[in-house]
């Protein structure tokens, strides 16, 4: 394969880079409406990426897994960067879909819990300052 045949790959976390891979013959990564493909020539894009595995083959390792939260991920030219708050890389697809299922998408359902019990602050805050205002 021609070298122009190969995407740059990065998985970005807040913290660090967590992936960062050359020579990627393509991505697969799970979206709310299904798999989501890239290779190479593929026309520049974006797209909102799941809970899910996250799939890159490479000539030099093959393929390889892992595990992602919600996040973004852009192609430009021949790169593309994915930008997720949790990732765990992994080779036993098993282990990686429990940890998906254990990290990824109970925390999603413990933010919803915050962020219900801050709305209810939030409209209790209001409610006693237009209580006071009133007074």
């Amino acid at each position: 394969m021609p070298i122009s045949a190969h995407m740059t790959l990065k998985i970005l976390l807040p913290f660090e880079v967590l992936v960062e891979h050359t020579r990627v013959l393509r991505v697969v990564a799970e979206t709310q409406f299904g798999s989501f493909g890239l290779l190479p020539h593929r026309l520049d894009c974006v797209a909102a990426i799941t809970p899910g595995i996250l799939v890159y083959e490479t000539e030099d390792a093959g393929e390889s897994f892992v595990a992602v939260d919600d996040g973004a991920m852009v192609k430009t030219g021949m790169n593309v960067l994915v930008s997720v708050r949790n990732a765990i890389v992994g080779a036993d697809l098993s282990q990686l879909r429990e940890a998906v299922q254990r990290e990824f998408l109970t925390l999603n359902e413990q933010e919803q819990n915050v962020r219900a019990v801050l709305a209810k602050m939030e409209s209790d805050f209001v409610r006693r300052i237009a209580n006071l205002h009133h007074e």
